[in-house]
């Protein structure tokens, strides 16, 4: 799933400054809030937890930022490996392990 970041959280106000407004591949407009960007073997992923009206569900989504162009536009895609998924969530839990409550689902 690609996305690409459309500036929209300026519009949005300085009270949603951690939110962004980012494209999926059908065009649709999906609002996340932005929790941390990890650096991991010389590659940026940012971490997002998507802003749904169904709060029962908090997995957050892991994409790579790619280069584009412009230097006012990131590019995000998503990640296949799920080793470096799970090597970035790792990192994301050990750094923010005192601010989350954490739930494993290895049940």
């Amino acid at each position: 799933m690609d996305f690409e970041n459309n500036n929209m959280e300026e519009e949005l106000g300085e009270e949603l400054d951690n939110i962004i407004v980012l494209n999926d591949e059908d065009g649709k407009e999906v609002k996340f809030e932005f929790l941390d960007l990890i650096e991991y073997e010389n590659e940026e992923y940012v971490i997002l937890l998507p802003v749904e009206e169904d709060e029962d569900s908090e997995e957050v989504v892991i994409l790579k930022v790619e280069d584009t162009d412009s230097d006012e536009e990131e590019s995000y895609v998503s990640v296949d490996d799920e080793e470096v998924l799970n090597t970035v969530f790792a990192i994301f839990k050990e750094k923010f392990k005192d601010e989350f409550n954490f739930i494993d689902e290895e049940e």
